[in-house]
């Protein structure tokens, strides 16, 4: 674990905060996912009600990140992830083995439009891509 760079954990975990505030922004997907999270944009009061349990929902998410890119870290060190490309190939294939295929199952069993799915485990796939790049650029 001394090997490990905790700088880089923690702005890999802030880093799907960021990805988030974007991916979920009016700017990219905030309309379609409220959309199919059925909920109306016009019904004030929830909307109002969503934004203020966020912060819980913040901070889980947070946790999680923290957890992820700490995790992550681990597999780019056991398997001495030298170069952007070979740490961003990690990257996309424990996303896809692990965050995508329970993701999957997830929305199979809750029937979820594959439109969510796609924007929930798009944003998985971005922040994995991004949290390997720091990760094994940052030394």
């Amino acid at each position: 674990m001394h090997h490990l760079n905790l700088l880089a954990i923690l702005v890999a975990a802030i880093s799907t905060m960021v990805v988030g505030f974007l991916w979920y922004s009016p700017l990219l997907f905030a309309k379609p996912w409220v959309r199919e999270m059925g909920y109306d944009l016009n019904d004030k009061a929830k909307m109002e009600e969503m934004r203020k349990g966020a912060g819980p929902a913040y901070a889980g998410s947070f946790m999680a990140g923290l957890i992820s890119a700490f995790t992550l870290a681990l597999f780019l060190h056991w398997g001495r992830a030298e170069g952007l490309h070979y740490g961003l190939m990690v990257g996309f294939h424990v996303w896809l083995g692990f965050v995508a295929t329970v993701q999957f199952t997830g929305a199979l069993f809750m029937k979820q439009s594959m439109k969510l799915f796609a924007i929930n485990t798009g944003y998985q796939l971005v922040c994995y891509l991004v949290m390997s790049a720091i990760l094994t650029v940052w030394k």
